[in-house]
């Protein structure tokens, strides 16, 4: 098991269409994850995860309370690796932000011929920006090597 750099770190989350588990915390403290599409903002040695969620889901409500969250991306294949991130959210309504994430997160998974369709369908009233900052990072490469 290998330390990825800052660089390999950025490289691993922005390959293909990976999906993110977000980890936000209910009332009660229990915690809650989901898997969500998601971008990256910045530089690689100091970035944003940046995603959306309904205002009204569990996580929505959750992360108006509580912005605490950790987040897990994992490649499944051998020799496996994985990116583990604690922060921060900041949320967002903001129309024009929302209607470009979503336009972005639609071009990143479904493809740019598709991104129009899925920012118009997904950057809509009721829809949230939340921005992480990073508090910390573990990602770790070739886990079984």
């Amino acid at each position: 098991m290998t330390a990825m750099t800052a660089e390999e770190t950025w490289d691993f989350l922005m390959e293909g269409t990976r999906t993110a588990h977000l980890a936000t915390v209910r009332a009660d403290g229990r915690p809650h994850i989901k898997p969500v599409w998601f971008l990256l903002s910045g530089t690689p040695g100091d970035f944003q995860v940046i995603l959306t969620t309904a205002a009204d889901t569990v996580a929505g409500r959750n992360l108006r309370r509580d912005g605490r969250v950790m987040i897990s991306v994992d490649d499944p294949v051998p020799p496996f690796s994985f990116v583990l991130i604690e922060g921060t959210a900041v949320l967002s309504d903001d129309p024009a932000e929302l209607l470009d994430v979503a336009t972005r997160l639609g071009a990143r998974y479904m493809g740019a011929d598709r991104a129009a369709e899925y920012g118009a369908r997904n950057g809509v009233p009721g829809e949230l920006v939340v921005r992480v900052t990073l508090a910390r990072v573990l990602a770790q490469r070739a886990i079984a090597d």
